[in-house]
């Protein structure tokens, strides 16, 4: 169930640097209990301007897999999010 929540979060792009929310490193955890799921997460900034819209489109996406009826979110802001947490393919693409 965990790894069909991460595909679905997987599909939800940052339009500010055009990669994925999961490949970004802004995915800490999600934690599934029965039909319930919560996902752990950070945003690149804390004054991110998409804010609300990406919590959105997070719950939207959790929503989709069969047999999540519930979506909760742990927005943290530590450990602060930095682009070494990032795959090694958008750290490539990024310059870092």
């Amino acid at each position: 169930m965990k790894d069909k929540i991460y595909k679905e979060l997987s599909t939800i792009v940052d339009p500010e640097v055009g990669f994925d929310i999961v490949s970004l490193g802004l995915i800490y955890d999600v934690v599934v209990d029965e039909d319930k799921a919560k996902v752990i997460m950070t945003l690149s900034t804390r004054s991110c301007p998409l804010h609300e819209l990406i919590l959105g489109w997070v719950n939207d996406a959790v929503l989709r897999v069969d047999g999540i009826k519930e979506c909760n979110m742990d927005l943290v802001w530590e450990p602060a999010w930095t682009i070494q947490m990032a795959r090694d393919e958008v750290k490539k693409a990024l310059g870092a």
